[in-house]
Order: C-alpha cells, then structure tokens, then sequence
C-alpha cells in the first residue's frame, strides 16, 4: 500500500505556447500542484510574491523574457538557487546551449518530448 503525502508537490510551468501548456497540465495535474504561467515576466512576479514551487519547468524561447534570463535570475539570487528546473525547447542543438549556459541546468528535453521520460525526471528531481 502506497502512502501519499498530504499535499501534492509544486510545478511552476512557465510557456508562452498553449498547446505545450495543455499538454504539460495533462500530463501532470494529477500527481503535481501546477502554476501555469506564460512568460518569464509573470514567473518572476509570481515568485516574488514568495512562492516557492518544488520544481520549476521553463521553455527556453519566449518572446521579451526568456528562459535563459528567468533561470539565470533564478540561479543567482539565494533562494530560488537550489530550485530544480527542467527546460524544455524546440531549439537545434539543446544540448549544446545548455552546456553554454552559466549556471546549471538539471535536465532538458527537446520538444516534442517523451511524457514518460518527463515524468521521470521531475520524479527523480522532486525526490533527490
């Protein structure tokens, strides 16, 4: 028998394309509290309001604040700095952008993703 905790873990899903959002909150409603925003700037204001989600998924392009910027602001300030964060992007060459990134990333998935391996990692991340 499987103990379930109280309350469910928190997703800050942060995406200027609703298809991905719908899909994403498919995906994950059921396990997961998911804060759904589109666009870096409302992420921010979000969690300047002292919210602290559990995990943070971000799409790396987005028009005037994107997730590159987002996660940097996130990454150098002291409270959100050990915040887990999954970014996802239709971008050539992920896996080379992150690997240019200042900061750590601590997973990434190329749209269009697995739900699967998704999951995965958020359970893997949320849990370590």
């Amino acid at each position: 028998m499987e103990i379930k905790p109280d309350h469910k873990k928190s997703i800050l899903i942060v995406d200027d394309e609703l298809s991905i959002l719908k899909l994403l909150s498919f995906i994950l409603a059921a396990d997961y509290d998911l804060i759904i925003k589109k666009s870096g700037i409302e992420a921010i204001a979000w969690l300047e309001e002292g919210n602290d989600p559990d995990l943070i998924i971000s799409d790396l392009m987005m028009p005037y604040f994107d997730g590159s910027t987002l996660i940097r602001n996130l990454k150098i300030s002291g409270f959100y700095r050990n915040t887990p964060v999954i970014l996802l992007s239709g971008a050539e060459d992920l896996a080379d952008k992150v690997k240019q990134m200042p900061f750590k990333i601590d997973s990434y998935l190329e749209k269009p993703f697995n739900p699967a391996i998704l999951k995965s990692q958020i359970a893997q991340l949320i849990t370590a």
